[in-house]
């Protein structure tokens, strides 16, 4: 490998090739339907579906943690690569709902699983916080300072959701996603990343409660600041148009187009947000793997948890084209761009589960993609 001398460190021109060898996702058991919303608010199934295209979301229990949630897609992600936790080097946990402000959630999960020798830490980026922790560990395993990693989307959002607005409560889940993350010589696997930020637009998706400028206090229970809060109708101009030119950079950087592309997995947030995309980019939406319907946003669990589920139903083909796309609260934006190769064998989901993942055509087309009716 070429090298250069930086400051009197040796730093590898190139980086090794990196790939996803293990995928793993788990959803808690309980099932929150918009039929059960309706009867805790004033909505109804119609409002909710056809503003969102979201039918049901999974609930975390009370006695559920995030690193609970991570800890069980890890274990299942660990199985897939056929690796154990002792082979851990790093472990990186996306979320914006840790158990605590420290340890870090990531700890909890390498004491959950064993993994004795891993440093571990979490990385917050919202709902792009899956891709954020990819790239991360792809520059750690690419550069040789560490052979393998583990990669979490996991976030517990009804614990920050404010039920009595009906505006964001409909949106959200819980559930975790886990990639396991090795070189694998002459396989392209990740081929381009880009990642993106704009601190000016954080106003517009936040949690002002709970941190240093508003600790807890009964005056920020009082005013419910410990709840998110969302500007819906500017979120869904500026995700759209962050994640479309996050995608055409890494397309470019790859020397492909969108006709390359084989699969593509967005940020389950909105089916309003993943059909504009999908006509601005000009790629029909039979290529898009989609559970919104049946998740809800979770956050920076939604693109791994959909890449799990898309890689063991079949929907990913070996040696397919992989586009991952997500936008979140900071504001952040990325786009990941990878060739799957088929991870070691396992068992696949159910066929139930395995007839539900794809959204049917007419479904997709109930949905407008005009904002101003988003909310």
């Amino acid at each position: 490998m070429k090298t250069k001398i930086v400051a009197n460190e040796i730093v590898p021109k190139t980086l090794r090739s990196v790939s996803i060898v293990g995928t793993g996702s788990y959803l808690p058991k309980r099932i929150l339907t918009n039929a059960d919303l309706a009867k805790m608010m004033d909505t109804t199934d119609e409002w909710i579906t056809t503003r969102t295209g979201i039918k049901e979301r999974h609930i975390a229990a009370p006695d559920q943690a995030t690193s609970d949630l991570a800890t069980e897609a890890a274990r299942r992600a660990l199985r897939q690569a056929g690796l154990t936790a002792e082979d851990l080097d790093m472990i990186i946990v996306a979320t914006v709902t840790p158990d605590m402000y420290f340890p870090s959630t990531a700890c909890s999960v390498q004491k959950a699983i064993g993994a004795k020798k891993a440093v571990c830490f979490d990385l917050e980026a919202a709902c792009s916080g899956f891709l954020f922790a990819l790239e991360t560990a792809r520059q750690y395993v690419g550069s040789g300072a560490i052979t393998t990693a583990l990669v979490i989307g996991a976030d517990k959002l009804t614990a920050i959701t404010d039920w009595e607005d009906r505006a964001t409560c409909v949106l959200f889940g819980d559930g975790a996603g886990a990639a396991v993350v090795r070189s694998r010589p002459g396989v392209r696997g990740i081929i381009a990343t880009a990642m993106a930020s704009d601190g000016n637009l954080g106003h517009l998706l936040y949690l002002p409660g709970g941190g240093s400028r508003n600790p807890a206090t009964a005056q920020t229970v009082k005013d419910r600041l410990h709840f998110l809060k969302m500007a819906g109708k500017e979120v869904f101009k500026y995700a759209v148009g962050s994640m479309l030119s996050a995608s055409k950079e890494v397309l470019k950087k790859a020397n492909m187009t969108i006709d390359d592309v084989d699969c593509v997995i967005p940020h389950q947030a909105n089916m309003r947000i993943i059909r504009a995309i999908g006509e601005r980019l000009g790629s029909p939406l039979e290529k898009y793997y989609i559970n919104l319907d049946r998740t809800g946003n979770m956050s920076a669990a939604s693109i791994p948890v959909a890449l799990d589920e898309a890689a063991r139903a079949g929907f990913i083909k070996h040696g397919a084209i992989v586009l991952m796309m997500a936008f979140g609260g900071g504001f952040t934006w990325g786009a990941t761009l990878m060739e799957w190769r088929k991870p070691e064998p396992s068992q696949k989901i159910s066929s139930k589960d395995a007839s539900r993942v794809r959204v049917s055509n007419a479904q997709k087309r109930r949905f407008s993609t005009n904002a101003s009716n988003l909310w």
